[in-house]
């Protein structure tokens, strides 16, 4: 996952109105319910079918630590779906706030620099942004292409003050990403 898509996915959790089951034993559970049986579960972990239904019985009380983040990562992907959506809809129609410490570069009219800097930002970008973002990650878009679209954002609302300056200023690139953190 890039540094993007793990952003989107802990806003996501920050939004879950219960939490996820935490046992080995509830987490196959409810992945059964989910895919519906123990051969569709162990084809998505890379397991076998037995070993499946052992944690399911409590017979294995802990999986060996990459099977168990495949676990884990599986329920979290499943988990209230109708949560996920409601908060997606609201971002796609109230904005997205991005708080970022990164290297930003940028190209613009002469005499004025373009030396790429670090700097700290939050920024709350407009609901087509939002939008996009969802769009291009369920569409399997790549961390670069995601990266593209908030610099995108933060070229039209912070460096150009939506059109009030820098008129001039034609591309912004996002380097170097100590962290990035959405909200919605």
């Amino acid at each position: 996952m890039g540094e993007i898509e793990d952003a989107i996915e802990r806003a996501d959790r920050e939004g879950f109105t219960r939490q996820p089951p935490k046992t080995l034993k509830g987490q196959i559970g409810y992945l059964i319910k989910q895919l519906g049986s123990a051969k569709a579960v162990a084809a998505e972990l890379g397991v076998t079918a037995d070993s499946v239904n052992r944690y399911r019985r409590g017979a294995r009380k802990h999986a060996r630590p990459d099977v168990a983040s495949k676990i884990d990562d599986a329920v979290r992907a499943r988990w209230q779906p109708q949560v996920r959506k409601r908060r997606h809809k609201k971002a796609a129609a109230s904005g997205i706030t991005v708080e970022t410490r990164a290297r930003f570069g940028y190209e613009s009219s002469a005499g004025s620099t373009d030396d790429g800097r670090f700097r700290r930002l939050t920024v709350k970008l407009p609901p087509t942004y939002a939008q996009r973002l969802f769009d291009a990650r369920d569409s399997g878009a790549s961390d670069q292409e995601m990266r593209g679209i908030i610099a995108e954002g933060f070229k039209e609302v912070y460096f150009q003050d939506n059109g009030g300056r820098a008129m001039g200023l034609s591309d912004v690139a996002i380097n170097d990403i100590d962290y990035l953190d959405l909200e919605y």
